[in-house]
C-alpha cells in the first residue's frame, strides 16, 4: 500500500526548505491551535500542526503539500520536540505526504469490499492517464496511492483526492471527476450515484419506513 520513507534529506531540499517559516496567516493562527490544549499539553498540537505546515507547502508548490525533513524539524522546534517524535507521527498517519505529490493526490481505496465493488476498474482508469503508485505523473497534475479502507464501505468504491471524497464511482464517473479537476474545476463530492444523496439505499429504505417523515415509535409494534 502506501510508501512511508520519507524523502532523502539532500543539500537541494535543505536550500529549499531550510529557511521553512509560517506565514502571516499561519502564524496567527498556530497559538490558537497549541491554545486547544491543557497546559503541560501543547505536544499533542503536532497533528494539526503538521497539517498546517503541509497545507502550506501545498500553497507553496501549487500541490496537495507534503513534509519535508526541515520542515518536520521546524514544526519540532515549535513544539520543544524532538525531531525524531514528530517524524513518528508523520510517519504514521497516512494523512501526511512524505515525499512530494502532485497538484491533486489520488487515493485509490483497494480494501475489501472496493475491490470487490470495482476498484480495479478505477486503477485501469488511473493507470490509462499516465498514473502510476508513488510517482507524479509527468504533467504534474496526478499522483497515485493505494490505500486501506477510509470507512466508505457502503459507497464503495470510493477515491480521495485532496481533502474531498467520491464513492459509488464507476470508472466513466471517475473519469469525470478527473477531467473536471484537469480544467480547474470542482467536482461534486461524496456519491455519484444517481438519486442517492448519501449512503441511504438505492430506491428508498426497505425497513422502519415510517421514520422517513417522523419520529416514529415502534415500542407497540414489537
Amino acid at each position: 500500500m502506501a510508501d512511508r520513507a520519507p524523502a532523502p534529506d539532500t543539500p537541494e531540499l535543505r536550500a529549499r526548505w531550510g529557511d521553512f517559516a509560517w506565514t502571516e496567516a499561519n502564524a496567527a493562527e498556530v497559538p490558537k491551535i497549541v491554545a486547544r490544549y491543557p497546559p503541560g499539553r501543547q505536544r499533542s498540537a503536532v497533528m494539526p500542526l503538521l497539517d498546517l505546515a503541509q497545507r502550506q507547502v501545498g500553497a507553496e508548490t501549487n500541490t496537495q503539500g507534503w513534509l519535508p525533513i526541515p520542515v518536520i524539524e521546524f514544526v519540532a522546534r515549535e513544539l520543544g520536540m524532538p525531531a525524531i517524535r514528530v517524524l513518528e507521527v508523520a510517519s504514521f498517519y497516512t494523512m501526511y505526504n512524505l515525499s512530494p505529490v502532485g497538484r491533486f493526490h489520488v487515493q485509490v481505496c483497494g480494501t475489501t469490499p472496493c475491490m470487490l465493488r470495482g476498484s480495479d476498474d478505477i486503477l485501469a482508469a488511473c493507470t490509462k492517464r499516465g498514473m502510476s503508485k508513488g510517482h507524479i505523473s509527468d504533467d504534474g497534475l496526478w499522483s497515485l496511492t493505494e490505500v486501506e479502507c477510509m470507512g466508505n464501505c457502503a459507497s464503495a468504491p470510493m477515491v480521495q483526492i485532496n481533502d474531498d471524497n467520491y464513492e459509488d464511482l464507476t470508472a466513466e464517473t471517475f473519469d469525470k471527476i478527473l477531467d473536471g479537476l484537469a480544467v480547474g474545476g470542482r467536482p461534486k463530492p461524496g456519491t455519484q450515484a444517481p438519486g442517492r444523496h448519501t449512503v441511504e439505499p438505492l430506491g428508498g429504505p426497505t425497513t422502519l419506513r415510517e421514520m422517513v417523515s417522523a419520529n416514529h415509535d415502534y415500542r407497540g409494534e414489537w
